[in-house]
């Protein structure tokens, strides 16, 4: 029986209920071949077979990516701060979490975590000031500040949050999963796993004890207190349920895409089948021995005897790619949803403005982020003794006014990667509209040849040519 610190509780299972589902498809295909869940084994299909077709299943990344250009959106320009960020936290926000991120790239990475998970966390933390017997690491402030002791940003990921407890006032108990690494002899570490339990004005981890009878013997390691009144932890929301409870805002694009997944192992399938001809003979000597080959004859008295290659018509190939697809057009809409801005406002300055009626679900998404950044820095400036920790600015002008206009900003940017041929792209935009339907390709290919190279695009301007040097009139 798991001990009540280590054990998850059930709103934190709640919280964490897709997230296998999430870290598969994030994982790539690596990770999508060991989640066997996802890829169902058929009534009588053999073993040997299942597992050749789970080897050779590759995924296609629709929501790793979409994923990655959604949650770069809020932070293609830099995260702006107000004029009223004490000057004292401005230094400690260019390496916000003491790890190197600053804090543009912290919330960015926190905010991608939101939205792929529904949630994320930032805690922020402070180091010990004092060792285990309670005596003051450091005497002076000064030495505190030659040593770096300052508060920091931590990213919690929602696997790491074990549970929690409220009241009229907020959190009032907070456990988190973490692993501690420590020396293991001269040349190496270990990690040792730990529960740490945040409460008003105190913390302590809990660790399982060695040598213990049960495996579910956990026991206080390590303790102290804390000079801040409340719990330093703030939830990052992607798609909010309400207090602490979330799911991810394109949890229908990660069921498509394992829809996906499993329907492309059968296209493959099918494929494999379909380009291996079989070999009928009919009327041939049970005993007779068939050699196939340029430089072989059959030969057989019978009139009756026939001998042919049986292959596959195509059309369930065909229905297959055709779905596939399909699946492909539905994964690109639901990801740009969330760029189109809701009917309620005439122009996105006014749905800026309005906050609500009439803005696109990325723009919340970045809302929240933008606030949980405000939270995280009031608390550090309440580690500090400050009143105040100032306001920052996310970027949120980059909403879209039709599903086509989303979808085509998310074609452009596959097309950019390299993932997508200008052809296609072209064929996409015609599809939406974008581009009147009879313009062909072929044609719009040889007015861009003929035009030139884009401004920008080549990399040396032609040679001057140097002028003759003049003839010497008393050279002889």
């Amino acid at each position: 029986m798991t001990h009540p610190v280590r054990k998850r509780s059930p709103e934190a299972d709640a919280l964490n209920e897709h997230c296998a589902l999430i870290d598969a498809l994030l994982g790539g295909t690596k990770a999508m071949r060991l989640a066997v869940e996802y890829m169902p084994r058929w009534p009588a299909e053999d073993k040997e077979s299942y597992e050749t077709r789970l080897k050779v299943a590759t995924l296609f990344p629709a929501y790793q990516r979409t994923i990655e250009v959604l949650g770069a959106k809020p932070f293609s320009k830099p995260v702006t701060l107000g004029k009223d960020v004490p000057a004292k936290l401005q230094p400690w926000l260019e390496d916000v979490d003491r790890q190197g991120r600053n804090l543009h790239a912290f919330l960015a990475e926190v905010g991608q975590e939101a939205l792929g998970y529904g949630f994320s966390g930032i805690l922020v933390d402070y180091p010990p000031t004092q060792d285990k017997d309670g005596k003051a690491l450091y005497v002076t402030k000064a030495e505190e500040q030659a040593a770096a002791v300052r508060p920091y940003f931590v990213q919690i990921h929602p696997k790491n949050i074990l549970g929690w407890l409220t009241d009229k006032d907020g959190l009032k108990q907070l456990r988190l999963l973490e692993t501690a690494t420590e020396d293991d002899g001269d040349f190496a570490t270990k990690e040792v796993e730990q529960v740490r339990v945040l409460t008003r004005g105190a913390w302590a981890t809990w660790r399982k004890v060695e040598g213990g009878n049960k495996q579910d013997d956990w026991a206080p390691h390590e303790s102290g207190v804390t000079t801040i009144k409340g719990i330093p932890f703030v939830p990052v929301y992607g798609n909010r349920l309400g207090f602490m409870r979330a799911r991810p805002a394109l949890l229908e694009l990660a069921y498509a895409n394992v829809e996906h997944w499993q329907s492309k192992s059968d296209q493959q399938n099918i494929l494999h089948v379909a380009r291996v001809p079989i070999l009928f003979g009919k009327g041939l000597e049970s005993t007779d021995t068939i050699a196939v080959g340029a430089g072989s004859m059959i030969k057989t008295d019978r009139a009756d005897a026939d001998l042919k290659f049986v292959e596959h018509t195509g059309a369930a190939i065909d229905a297959g790619r055709l779905s596939i697809l399909d699946l492909e057009d539905r994964m690109r809409q639901a990801g740009a949803e969330l760029l189109v801005i809701k009917p309620g406002n005439v122009t996105e300055t006014q749905t800026l403005a309005d906050n609500e009626q009439g803005a696109c679900a990325l723009q919340k998404v970045a809302e929240n982020i933008e606030d949980s950044g405000d939270q995280a820095l009031q608390f550090m400036a309440e580690w500090v003794g400050g009143a105040e920790g100032g306001h920052i600015t996310v970027f949120k002008d980059f909403g879209a006014a039709t599903l086509a206009e989303a979808s085509a900003e998310l074609l452009l940017k596959v097309n950019q990667a390299g993932k997508l041929s200008n052809e296609s792209l072209y064929g996409e935009l015609q599809r939406r509209g974008i581009i009147r339907p009879d313009a062909v390709w072929a044609e719009e290919q040889g007015r861009i040849d003929a035009q030139g190279p884009a401004l920008g695009t080549m990399d040396d301007a032609p040679p001057v040519p140097k002028p003759k040097p003049k003839a010497d009139p008393e050279a002889p």
